[in-house]
Parts: C-alpha cells; sequence; structure tokens
C-alpha cells in the first residue's frame, strides 16, 4: 500500500477532493515525518504546526462545501530567505533569528491561495549565499540519501524535506543555482524559471535579475503547476517575461517533437573539472534523449571564463549594499564577512561594466547557440560533499574555490536568464543522487518542462536505471 507521504501534490489533492482523507490528517501526517527526521536533516528551521493545524481546518471546511482551490490542505514549505507575515523569517543568520515580516512575498500568498499549507521554514545558509547550507542557527542541512554529506544550498533545506518526503513540494529560489544544486544532491526536480517569469512583489529587488524563485519537487507535474501558480507580473516589475501562450501545467504534458540539443561536460573554468560520476549521469541523460529521438550532439563549453569575476563583483555588490551596521559585523559568519568586504572594493562604474558584461557576453553567446533548442550538462561537478569539506579551510576564499569546483555549471544560467531544472537521473556506486541539468533558450521554459517530464518517464521506464 502506498503511503501517504509518497504520493506527489496532484495524488494528495484527489484524495482531498475525493474526501478519502482529511487535510487534518495529511498535515499531521507530515508533521510526524519533520517531527522524526529533522534533528537528523536539518531541513526546517522553524516548524509552524499550530498553524498549518488551523489552516487544515479550514482546508476541510472548504473542501466539504465543494468550492476548494486546486491543492486545498496540500502540505508544502517555504525557503526560510522568503518573508512570511507573523511567521519569523531568519535569511539563515544569527543577526536575523527573531526577525518577523509584516508581510508575506507574493509567491507565498499565491502558494496560499491555491490551497497549499505551509509546515515551516527550511533552512539556508546566511543570506542564501552558499552553494552548501549551513549555519550558526542550526547547522547544516543533509541529503537524506547519506547523512554524513551536505544538501547543497541555498535551497538545502526545502531539498532535503522534499527528498525525505516531509512535503511533497517546496518553493525554493535560485541566484546561481540555488534550487539545481540541491535537487541534484537530494535527489529530487528542481526547476529554476526563465528571468521575468515570477515577479518579485513590493518587497523585492530585481536590479542584477540573477535570482527567481522557483520548485523543488518529486515529480515534473507537480513543478510545472506550481509554476502555474506563482508565475506572473506584480505591479512594479522591472523584469517581466511574456506570459505563457498555455499553462506551463499543460505544456508539461506536450509531445516536444525531435529537438537538436547541445551538451558538453567540461566546465567553464579551467581549475574545475567534471568527477565521473557527474560524467555518468550526463551520459544517462543523453542515451535517454537520444533514445527519444532527439538528436544530441556534443559542443564545446560554448561560455567564458571570464564571466566568473564579472558574477562576483554583482554577487558581491548585494550583500555589500544590505544594510547591516559594522557593529552587527561580528554576528556574521566569516564567509558573509568576505563577501561583504569584496563587495565593498568595487566602485560604482566596476559594477555598471560588470553587469553591462554579463548582459552582453551571455546575449551574444545564447546568439551562437541558436541552431539549439536545449543544452544539456551535469548539474553538479562533483557528488555531494560532507560539510566539513566546504568549511574546514579558515580562509573564504579557499572556501569560495571549493564551491567552485563543486559546482561550476549552474550559476551561468542565471548570468543568462534561462530557464533550467536538474533532473535525477543517475545512483553513484556510493549511492549518492547525481543530477544532470537541462536548460533552454529564456522563454522556453514550457518546452523544457515538456522534455523533463520526458525525461522523467524514460527514467523511470529505464532498465539500466
Amino acid at each position: 500500500m502506498t503511503e501517504l507521504h509518497d504520493l506527489d501534490a496532484h495524488e494528495q489533492a484527489a484524495l482531498l477532493r475525493d474526501r478519502e482523507i482529511t487535510s487534518a490528517e495529511l498535515v499531521r501526517h507530515h508533521l510526524d515525518r519533520i517531527d522524526a527526521q529533522n534533528d537528523e536533516l536539518g531541513a526546517f528551521i522553524t516548524v509552524t504546526a499550530d498553524q498549518a493545524i488551523e489552516a487544515a481546518g479550514r482546508a476541510d471546511t472548504l473542501l466539504a462545501a465543494g468550492d476548494a482551490p486546486p491543492f486545498c490542505g496540500v502540505p508544502t514549505a517555504i525557503k526560510d530567505l522568503t518573508a512570511t507575515a507573523g511567521i519569523r523569517t531568519t535569511l539563515g543568520s544569527r543577526l536575523l533569528a527573531e526577525q518577523i515580516p509584516e508581510t508575506d512575498a507574493h509567491v507565498v500568498t499565491r502558494a496560499r491561495d491555491a490551497g497549499f499549507i505551509s509546515l515551516g521554514k527550511t533552512n539556508t545558509p546566511e543570506f542564501g549565499l552558499s552553494s552548501f547550507t549551513d549555519n550558526d542557527l542550526i547547522g547544516p542541512a543533509l541529503t537524506p540519501w547519506d547523512t554524513t554529506r551536505n544538501a547543497g544550498g541555498s535551497s538545502g533545506g526545502a531539498a532535503a524535506a522534499v527528498s525525505a518526503r516531509m512535503v511533497p513540494l517546496a518553493l525554493g529560489s535560485d541566484g546561481g543555482g540555488s534550487i539545481r544544486i540541491p535537487a541534484s544532491s537530494c535527489g529530487i526536480f528542481g526547476f529554476k524559471p526563465s528571468r521575468g517569469v515570477v515577479g518579485v512583489g513590493p518587497d523585492g529587488v530585481q536590479w542584477n535579475g540573477l535570482a527567481i524563485d522557483g520548485a523543488l519537487s518529486r515529480t515534473v507535474r507537480d513543478a510545472a503547476a506550481l509554476l502555474d501558480i506563482i508565475a506572473g507580473p506584480m505591479p512594479g516589475d522591472s523584469r517581466v517575461a511574456p506570459p505563457p501562450a498555455e499553462p506551463y501545467r499543460e505544456q508539461a504534458r506536450r509531445d516536444p517533437g525531435r529537438l537538436r540539443i547541445a551538451r558538453w561536460s567540461s566546465p567553464y573554468l579551467d581549475f574545475a573539472g567534471s568527477s565521473p560520476e557527474a560524467i555518468a549521469a550526463w551520459e544517462r541523460a543523453g542515451a535517454l534523449l537520444s533514445a527519444a529521438g532527439h538528436e544530441i550532439v556534443d559542443i564545446d563549453n560554448p561560455w567564458t571564463p571570464e564571466l566568473e569575476p564579472q558574477f562576483n563583483i554583482v554577487w558581491s555588490a548585494g550583500m555589500a549594499a544590505a544594510p547591516i551596521p559594522a557593529e552587527a559585523d561580528p554576528l556574521l559568519r566569516p564567509t558573509t564577512r568576505y563577501w561583504r568586504e569584496r563587495g565593498g572594493r568595487a566602485s560604482a562604474p566596476e559594477l555598471a561594466a560588470a553587469l553591462g558584461f554579463l548582459e552582453l557576453t551571455t546575449r551574444a553567446t545564447l546568439a551562437s547557440l541558436e541552431q539549439f533548442d536545449l543544452f544539456l550538462t551535469p548539474t553538479l561537478a562533483l557528488p555531494p560533499q560532507p560539510t566539513e569539506w566546504f568549511t574546514g579551510p579558515e580562509d573564504p576564499v579557499e572556501i569560495h574555490r571549493r564551491e567552485l569546483l563543486y559546482t561550476p555549471f549552474t550559476a551561468l544560467m542565471n548570468m543568462s536568464g534561462q530557464p533550467a531544472a536538474s533532473l535525477p537521473v543517475h545512483v553513484s556506486d556510493e549511492g549518492l543522487p547525481i543530477g544532470a541539468m537541462l536548460a533552454a533558450h529564456p522563454g522556453r521554459d514550457g518546452l523544457l518542462l515538456a522534455v523533463c517530464a520526458q525525461l522523467e518517464q524514460a527514467f523511470r521506464t529505464d532498465p539500466g536505471r
């Protein structure tokens, strides 16, 4: 008999609509799983059990009346970088350990309006700065596949929660790979939309265009449905993508036809290299896509390493601009202080030049790739690593170098604004999940979801898995 927590959000919603289970029962079931596993995995910073149980009661009333939104009563979770009214939002920092926002981020409002019930705030590194999840509040988030290894970052808590079946899907955000990195490390699906698809709302800022909200889930259809819910502009948004011709969930069901898919496995950074496990996942994904009828074309990595230092100027400038008083510095982690100091060294002309370089270079690279529909790479260059592998060095520069060794592929899609997804297509000989990354041209989110769904089905039925 299938357990409730093994069902995806669509299946749970169907049970609720058919009154085969109540939301109160479903929410309590998942809260019990959080209670049993969270101390070990570090998935949640804050668990909102009382609020969730109250919301489940209201959901059951709506369901009984037959006038409920599509995912009424289904559990989810919110990354602790995302504001939630009346619920503490720490951003993974001791400095904000008791911060309680007055308003919700708009993606939280939209998820709640669709009927989802949040069970709490998921773990994230301080200010979401790292590609691994660890902080001074509760410590690291760990992958359920091997609790000696980090879940990845910065949506590591969300990925661990979905992988451990604490919730069927969760909201995350991605400014340099922060959805796709932990999705790969936790063996689930992670989707970063195109720039401008999801608005930031009245309290968000889009000045650099790097970060966007997206989904972590166990099925492509759940991610597509969540994207339908959170997509769309908000008043004042400076970056707005055209609306989709039809819902993303419908596009994910379409036959994408025969596509040309370019692939490469070498990082764009000379000092990084892809591990045998990363190559194996990439090869498995390529073979499945070829078997599905697509044309796979091997090309050299088209991205220039000159992007990395310019990205770092933009990335660190955002941290340097944060309104943190100097006397609060001792409360920050060394890597956070490093990024603040590094960002403070950049002049306004240097920041403007870096932004221009990212835009012009990625635009030219994408134009040179117009003959291809999709792009296949490893998600990560290395398997999930122990937290100590990242945090062991005292020098923040060395910590950053190790992060680049771990994830030299994902941030490129944030620089270019492309939609990108990590798919769980391989398990290493050590039993670790290894993802492959598919990306499309900006605005082709629906096409990418359709191929992800095709690859998901192919992987499930692949005799070599």
